[in-house]
């Protein structure tokens, strides 16, 4: 089978995660706020287990008065990378940012940010300009309102950006249920997976109860 140029892979994309600080976080309801740190770890510990690159930013972290760091969800995942901070919401302008990831050598980018309609926007439409394929992971995402989280995704795929899941991101990456990288998310699905998460572990209670033979590919 031919390879598919559309197709996300753990050799051909990164990931760059945009402002998810608590602070923001608090400004932009669009989503629940514990499922959006929910998505976005699952997210980060499947590009973490399955060796895809990542590059992280904040903006105003260290700050002038109050201190609002990167979600420590993230940043226990990720505690060999330093996030770059940043004093505009435009992340991409920063030539900081920029060199981080051409530094992975990947032009396929998985983006999310908060919010959508600014700093992930802002971001998504500069590297669609300079010859980037852009994903923005919709559910790791937030905006200051529903409305303009939705807009924001318009404006984005109207542009020529992919709205993805961070399901299907992980999906897209391992998709084969008999390698090792499949089966290497499996613990990340079953923390942060939701119903999918439900599903894989009632089906791993049926195996280890002997009611049912376990898949070919796990025995």
């Amino acid at each position: 089978m031919k390879k598919n140029p559309n197709e996300l892979t753990i050799e051909n994309s990164a990931l760059v995660l945009i402002d998810h600080q608590p602070a923001i976080l608090l400004l932009t309801p669009s989503i629940d706020q514990a499922l959006l740190i929910n998505n976005v770890a699952g997210l980060a510990r499947t590009a973490k287990v399955l060796g895809v690159p990542v590059v992280l930013t904040t903006v105003g972290a260290k700050g002038s008065v109050l201190a609002d760091p990167i979600l420590k969800e993230i940043s226990e995942v990720f505690p060999e990378i330093t996030p770059i901070d940043r004093t505009s919401t435009h992340a991409w302008s920063h030539p900081e940012v920029r060199a981080a990831v051409e530094a992975t050598g990947r032009k396929k980018l998985i983006m999310a940010g908060i919010s959508t309609e600014v700093c992930l926007a802002q971001s998504v439409l500069a590297a669609l300009k300079d010859g980037y394929e852009v994903y923005f992971v919709s559910d790791c995402s937030a905006g200051c309102s529903r409305e303009a989280h939705e807009d924001a995704k318009v404006r984005m795929t109207m542009a020529g950006a992919r709205p993805m899941s961070w399901l299907a991101v992980q999906s897209e990456w391992a998709p084969d249920y008999t390698t090792p990288e499949k089966i290497a998310t499996a613990e990340v699905l079953s923390r942060y997976g939701g119903a999918s998460a439900m599903w894989v572990d009632y089906t791993a209670a049926q195996v280890k109860a002997g009611l049912v033979p376990p898949p070919a590919f796990m025995r």
